[in-house]
């Protein structure tokens, strides 16, 4: 008899995984994700991804805004559930939820463990030039990231992968391996394995004073920087004083001072070498290719970009 589950998750990321373990069977006695939030042009509240893929699934929803109430853990434990799978769920699971269902509660976490613990993973993989990245399943505990290792897969980043190419590679990835965990723990035959103290990386959230682009640094930093904040927040730059954000680039030949545009295909110097602007977007516009971009603007050879 499959196990009877708990999931609590809240992104894009998460949807995949709830799916799946829909598809496969799984008893999911409720879903917990955060509350709804205003979005958008007209600030309608929204809710969450998981939300609205769980409310499909005719499951019943919960929003709370702490699980360190009394209340919330004791209407946590009334599900009655065997465990709990946590993807990108962005609340704290306090010791008495961790110990509430008595497997334990599972992790779905867009790293190799212990690279890349916290917040942004798949943004400082990529902006670290990491040549490939994975999933960990672990069984939380109180850390940050800290839990042990059930399983792992790994996935090569390409050299030109944006960080939602490999958001979405991610996500198929994890919501594959979780069943498997899961299999294995309902078995009886789940090995978790302590995670090593070398190696350990953290994965800082994203700030707004990072994501303008320096051209002076050298084009691999530049380009790593730029497909490592896409498509959110994006890496951007001025010009005549509008913000464009930079979604795809590519290495190229050329050197200048940095920021200069050497050609009329958007190459532009870095701090050695250049890189290639290959689809931009205006605030409030569409995404579009350098060559839709450059008919709209005039971005003639000897430009300097801010």
């Amino acid at each position: 008899m499959s196990l009877r589950l708990i999931f609590m998750g809240t992104p894009d990321f998460a949807v995949s995984a709830l799916a799946e373990l829909v598809g496969r069977g799984y008893g999911i006695a409720a879903v917990y994700t955060r509350a709804p939030k205003p979005a958008g042009r007209g600030m309608d509240v929204q809710p969450t991804p998981v939300e609205r893929e769980a409310r499909g699934f005719g499951l019943p929803v919960l929003t709370p805004s702490t699980l360190k109430t009394a209340e919330a853990q004791a209407a946590f434990r009334a599900h009655g559930a065997d465990a709990a799978v946590v993807v990108a769920y962005g609340l704290i699971l306090p010791k008495p939820i961790l110990d509430a269902v008595p497997l334990g509660c599972f992790n779905i976490h867009a790293s190799l463990l212990p690279r890349w613990r916290g917040a942004a993973p798949i943004n400082r993989a990529i902006m670290a030039g990491d040549a490939e990245s994975g999933v960990t399943v672990m069984k939380m505990d109180e850390g940050l990231d800290t839990g042990a290792m059930a399983m792992a897969e790994r996935v090569p980043i390409g050299a030109d992968m944006t960080a939602g190419d490999l958001h979405d590679a991610l996500a198929r990835l994890g919501a594959d391996l979780m069943p498997r965990a899961l299999g294995a723990l309902e078995r009886g035959s789940l090995t978790l394995t302590p995670q090593l103290e070398a190696g350990v990386t953290y994965a800082e959230k994203i700030s707004k004073d990072e994501t303008r682009i320096d051209w002076s640094k050298p084009v691999k930093d530049v380009h790593n920087h730029i497909r490592g904040l896409s498509p959110f927040p994006g890496a951007w730059f001025e010009i005549d004083g509008t913000r464009i954000k930079v979604l795809r680039s590519t290495q190229a030949k050329g050197s200048g001072a940095p920021g200069t545009v050497l050609d009329d295909q958007l190459t532009i110097a870095c701090g050695s070498g250049a890189v290639r602007l290959v689809e931009l977007q205006r605030a409030g516009r569409q995404a579009m290719k350098a060559e839709e971009f450059l008919r709209g603007t005039a971005v003639g050879r000897g430009t300097r970009l801010a």
